[in-house]
């Protein structure tokens, strides 16, 4: 996190499109705090911004600076160990120096956001599990009794759930954000999950996400997860089409269905995307045909984290293919993101092989939720940590190999 701020720079950097009328409102509720950092012109520079749309937010997102690249690898070589011995641990020490842009990064402040939204296509009976279970584990999130929240713990992350499209109604909770799109999808082999304004707002509320949690609590880091009943089916049809690999060859188990379900779900995959004919260059219209809204939202991260060039580890396959949507609208995003861990689920390895990405970890995970990423964290700090703390041979007055003078 930068060490000063200027007050003025949120605005410039704000999402240019209407996720920016959650500031203006907070401004209009907490005018004599704005008045006093901001000046009395900010609530026309917020309107301003509002007209603009997500295409002019994402076209200008710049890859990481990598002049510095050479100087931290002088910087690594130069540690009290043989060159190159902590393999990928210095590969993630060099990319954050690129992505902050200075030769001290540092990672601090962690967050991991888990985007829940509930699937039309689970009418298909594609999942082990009922519709229901999305808003109970929603609970469970909060509660801090899941999967993610033990290891965000033990990672030093905070998380904060997105309702992007559950279908139910909650109680106000400051650990949940509330940006839903609709309350589930449509069944996409009878119809488009979602129309094309709900998949632009999905990727835009996602940004709104991002940007709302970055100047409220400030972050080093984030990382990206999922709940939602059946969307393993949507992120692999999604897959599918972007990757022109066949549903048949990609489709996996999600949460453990047996042979006669996974035919099943490799039928219905098939079928909405034959109905629908999505167009592969088009993220919107994908997303729009057989995607979900926490995909969406995914994506809207991503593309945010970019801008701000802030880190993003991305979960299984769900984040994969959001990841993926935020690539197709701007392959960029590449540069800042960290894949968690390889899957089993076999699509998220061909979207990881379509960008470019090596996963950082494989364990064989497949709950999601944003534990890869919160496991996948802690190496990537752990590189940091290496850079930044162990000693140079000078330092310890240790003797180089002869192979290095």
């Amino acid at each position: 996190m930068p060490q000063t701020w200027d007050y003025t720079a949120p605005l410039i950097r704000m999402v240019r499109s209407k996720c920016a009328e959650n500031l203006l409102k907070n401004v209009s509720t907490n005018r004599e705090h704005y008045n006093k950092y901001y000046g009395l012109h900010i609530q026309g520079e917020i309107r301003r911004i509002i007209t603009m749309d997500l295409y002019d937010y994402i076209k200008n997102i710049s890859s990481p600076d990598y002049t510095l690249k050479e100087e931290a690898q002088k910087h690594l070589d130069n540690l009290t160990k043989p060159k190159d011995s902590l393999g990928r641990l210095e590969e993630f020490a060099r990319q954050i120096v690129c992505i902050q842009g200075r030769l001290k990064p540092e990672i601090e402040k962690k967050v991991i956001f888990t985007l829940a939204g509930d699937h039309g296509v689970t009418e298909e009976g594609v999942s082990a599990y009922p519709k229901e279970v999305t808003a109970q584990m929603v609970y469970n999130f909060l509660r801090g009794g899941a999967g993610v929240n033990v290891l965000s713990r033990f990672a030093g992350a905070s998380v904060i759930v997105v309702d992007m499209g559950v279908d139910a109604v909650f109680e106000e909770n400051e650990d949940l954000l509330i940006k839903k799109v609709g309350r589930g999808t449509k069944n996409f082999v009878k119809e488009p999950a979602m129309t094309k304004e709900q998949a632009e707002k999905s990727i835009i509320n996602g940004i709104e996400v991002f940007e709302t949690v970055f100047y409220k609590k400030g972050f080093d880091i984030c990382g990206v997860g999922d709940m939602g009943i059946g969307n393993t089916t949507p992120s692999t049809a999604v897959i599918s089409v972007i990757t022109k690999i066949e549903p048949s060859e990609i489709t996996g188990r999600g949460t453990g269905i047996n042979d006669n379900v996974l035919n099943k779900k490799i039928e219905v995959i098939k079928k909405g995307i034959a109905l629908h004919k999505p167009d592969s260059s088009s993220a919107i219209d994908v997303l729009s045909k057989v995607g979900g809204f926490e995909i969406g939202g995914i994506a809207g991260i991503v593309l945010a984290s970019a801008k701000h060039r802030i880190p993003c580890v991305v979960d299984g396959l769900i984040a994969t293919a959001g990841t993926l949507l935020g690539y197709n609208l701007n392959p960029e995003v590449k540069d800042y993101i960290f894949a968690s861990h390889r899957s089993t689920e076999i699509a998220q390895s061909e979207a990881l092989e379509f960008m470019g990405l090596e996963p950082v970890l494989d364990l064989n995970l497949r709950l999601g939720e944003g534990t890869g990423s919160c496991l996948a964290m802690m190496m990537i700090e752990a590189g940091v940590r290496i850079y930044n703390e162990m000693a140079t041979f000078e330092q310890a007055s240790v003797s180089k190999s002869a192979g290095s003078i």
